[in-house]
């Protein structure tokens, strides 16, 4: 009986220790690619990368609207696309595009390409409106 009970002891911990172990790779075992794209979301946030974003209506395929610079992107409740841009040292721009059932985006990280950090432009792509560059 005595040495029933010890093994169960004995093989309680070993169960313990294993669990254990699995449960320490389990939290640990982020990929790289993962670890990457959380800083790259975080420097976004920070406005240390700039991006080009490009709205498409997906039901003529044609360009809508673009713009470029160091902004920030989200959505919000209302299908629209939240787009913060700095324009100069603790300055910033928060623009609104309005997204449906035929409009897409894609953003495009374009960092390295300017050396003016506080720049954006916007480009409409119709016949009516004009371009847009806002310069500090």
């Amino acid at each position: 009986m005595r040495d029933f009970n010890r093994i169960n002891k004995i093989t309680a911990i070993i169960v313990f220790l294993v669990a254990l172990g699995v449960l320490a790779v389990m939290l640990t075992s982020c990929s790289e690619a993962d670890k990457v794209n959380a800083n790259i979301t975080q420097q976004a946030g920070y406005f240390e990368c700039e991006r080009n974003i490009t709205v498409y209506n997906a039901r003529t395929d044609t360009i809508i609207f673009e713009c470029e610079g160091y902004m920030d992107i989200s959505n919000n409740g209302s299908s629209e696309l939240v787009v913060t841009c700095k324009v100069a040292p603790d300055s910033y721009k928060k623009n609104y595009i309005y997204l449906n059932e035929n409009t897409i985006y894609v953003v495009e990280d374009i960092t390295g390409t300017h050396t003016d950090p506080y720049h954006y432009k916007w480009y409409w792509h119709t016949e009516i409106l004009s371009d847009i560059e806002v310069k500090p």
